[in-house]
């Protein structure tokens, strides 16, 4: 099968540092290559794959510093993309929506992965004006703010296996906090419950622009009185001793989260995952397995002694069962499998669309041609 993966340009493919869903680009990427597939990616030309790589903007846009506007490289993106389109089977887009009325003929092999959360009022709409673009979720929970959405499968995001080696006895001691440093991540409540339960907490992440006043105003000075350590952005290889060596990951979230990464990377180094009930939590997480899901902060501190106790050779088990990337990559195929199938009888449907559409003009030229006829007779 010929696949494009079309990612997002503000990361590398891998990234460097934090960076979601161009991380599962690449895991799904490196996966559908190693199963076979003939797999194009369209991404910035800093980007790393076993595929075919079209290179969309000489390197990250996050990391040019001449870049101002996104928009006109996003444009050239979406350009590249139709004029290869017609050697491809599956056109893959990870760029939210930005390519619906660009592809809209093409709907019948296009999948578009939604990376973010879809419970804004805007989004509402859009989706109602372009019902045949077919969309896969990232969890259920995603899903249910868009009832009438074209939603085809919910794929759950994995990793290679080899990713991250577990770490069965941990020598670290410490809760791990990983990802961004925004309001809606609450590292406020993952200081708040170390200290409650006694434990250090060392914190790994990335601080955007757009939350630099929130850390300096709020998380900076919690972060004195001892017992946190603020660690900064980490990348991958860091990742496995990070989270390896900690007795347990903070996931205390104030927002429906579309899946949280995290959570299966802590999974794969055996690390139990103390998550907040909203969003995709209680899909990935099975209580009382592979981590705990609390509501508050004090249910968080209580259930500390048992979720230390979990078995960390069960949780590695269960992330190898339910996460990985050929996991992911499977489900995937199957999803590209049924579009290809149904593709014929939409081509049809377009089709007679068209001629129907010739058939109208041609009659419109005629009776134009009859009225300028006789516009020249009198």
């Amino acid at each position: 099968m010929r696949i494009a993966q079309i990612a997002p340009l503000f990361e590398s493919v891998p990234p460097r540092l934090y960076g979601g869903t161009e991380r599962v680009v690449h895991y799904l990427t490196e996966e559908l290559v190693r199963q076979g597939h003939e797999v194009t990616l369209f991404a910035s030309g800093d980007s790393i794959t076993s595929a075919e790589l079209v290179a969309c903007t000489p390197r990250a846009l996050r990391l040019d510093p001449d870049v101002r506007d996104s928009v006109p490289h996003q444009m050239l993106l979406l350009d590249k993309v139709r004029q290869r389109a017609e050697d491809l089977d599956i056109l893959h887009f990870h760029v939210d929506y930005l390519h619906f009325p660009l592809f809209r003929t093409q709907a019948g092999r296009t999948l578009t992965t939604l990376h973010g959360r879809q419970d804004l009022a805007d989004h509402m709409p859009f989706y109602a004006h372009f019902p045949e673009m077919p969309l896969v979720s990232i969890s259920d929970a995603q899903r249910a703010p868009l009832p009438r959405a074209n939603f085809v499968a919910t794929v759950h995001h994995g990793l290679p296996l080899n990713l991250h080696q577990p770490t069965f006895e941990p020598r670290g001691g410490y809760l791990a906090f990983l990802g961004r440093i925004s309001p809606e991540k609450r590292p406020d409540r993952a200081i708040a419950i170390a200290r409650a339960s006694g434990l250090p907490l060392k914190i790994a992440a990335k601080v955007d622009k757009a939350d630099e006043r929130y850390f300096r105003e709020i998380i900076a000075p919690m972060l004195d009185g001892g017992g946190v350590e603020f660690v900064g952005e980490i990348n991958e290889s860091e990742k496995t001793e990070f989270l390896g060596n900690a007795v347990g990951l903070l996931f205390p979230i104030d927002w429906p989260e579309p899946f949280g990464l995290v959570m299966i990377e802590a999974m794969a180094c055996g690390t139990p995952v103390l998550a907040f009930r909203g969003g995709s939590v209680i899909e990935i997480v099975e209580d009382g397995l592979t981590g705990h899901i609390v509501d508050s902060v004090q249910e968080a501190v209580q259930a500390m002694p048992s979720l230390l106790a979990l078995d960390r050779r069960a949780i590695r088990a269960r992330f190898e069962e339910r996460f990985s990337a050929t996991r992911m990559a499977a489900d995937y195929v199957r999803v590209y499998q049924k579009l290809l199938c149904k593709r014929p009888a939409a081509e049809r449907e377009l089709s007679v669309l068209a001629a129907h559409s010739s058939a109208m003009n041609g009659h419109a030229g005629r009776a134009a041609a009859a009225i300028a006829t006789q516009h020249e007779t009198n």
